[in-house]
């Protein structure tokens, strides 16, 4: 987000930091905002949740499982992993979030209305109105991703975020960034190094990173971005984020090439820290 769009929200992200709860001694306060946060742009289809599965996952009693659009929770412990950091605090502060609605709540579908698991996918929200990832994500406990088609509430959920981060709440307590040297497995990273080298081919559009990752933009999510501003990234110090792929593993990885790759679908998937 660029400094003017941010400095325009400047009451949201007051907004936002009043609204998230505090952890105090085991217990979330009580949210204090009067009016909702990142309230919905269009009528709501409701219904009864079942339970929740995880920081970003909803099972509705009518059978559907719903993946919250535009946030992404840390992990829960599953196959005999360990859960990530937070994972079992964003579980916990989403049941709380739909107990507060009496396990009621809205739905906003997304443009794109279902992941290839078959789950739905859709913006949530509270009774009271607000969208319940903005909350997570006013905590700290919740990553904000920008998946196209499905950025309906971009702007509002990156401020939710920016508080939380400005705030050092969750999550944000130490910094989550890594370099691409630290990337050790497939799966969803928020990367910060300087561009070596940006091409464009048939492929689509390459921005390279120092360390060993190469973002992409194929070349029907081109029209979505500024191209030339991005041929224009070398030297820039970003961030992005996303989910990387081994392509090593995947048997498409050539000498020279970076073994981490990861896609771009909206230009909310990166900044430019410094140029």
């Amino acid at each position: 987000m660029t400094l003017g769009r941010l400095s325009g929200l400047a009451g949201l992200l007051k907004k936002a930091s009043l609204a998230g709860a505090f952890f105090v001694s085991g217990i979330w306060l009580a949210d204090v905002s009067a009016e909702p946060l990142c309230p919905a742009p269009a009528a709501l289809s409701y219904a009864q949740v079942q339970r929740v599965v995880d920081g970003d996952t909803l099972r509705l009693k009518d059978g559907r499982s719903v993946r919250m659009i535009g946030l992404n929770a840390p992990e829960t412990g599953k196959q005999g992993q360990s859960a990530e950091p937070f994972a079992d605090a964003a579980r916990k502060r989403l049941q709380d979030l739909v107990a507060q609605s009496d396990g009621r709540v809205g739905l906003l579908a997304g443009k794109q209305a279902q992941d290839r698991y078959g789950r739905t996918l859709a913006h949530v929200f509270g009774a009271d109105g607000s969208n319940l990832e903005a909350r997570l994500l006013a905590d700290g406990l919740a990553y904000q991703v920008a998946i196209a088609p499905n950025t309906r509430l971009l702007d509002c959920q990156q401020a939710a975020e920016q508080s939380a981060r400005a705030s050092g709440l969750g999550l944000w307590r130490q910094s989550p960034v890594l370099t691409p040297q630290q990337i050790t497995r497939s799966g969803f990273v928020l990367v910060s190094a300087t561009v070596s080298k940006v091409q464009r081919n048939r492929g689509g559009l390459w921005i390279d990173l120092q360390g060993g990752l190469v973002l992409h933009i194929a070349p029907n999510q081109l029209g979505g971005f500024d191209h030339k501003a991005l041929l224009r990234l070398q030297g820039a110090q970003i961030e992005a984020r996303g989910w990387v792929m081994d392509r090593a593993r995947r048997g498409g990885l050539q000498g020279g090439q970076a073994r981490w790759m990861l896609p771009l679908t909206d230009p909310g998937m990166f900044k430019v820290i410094a140029h």
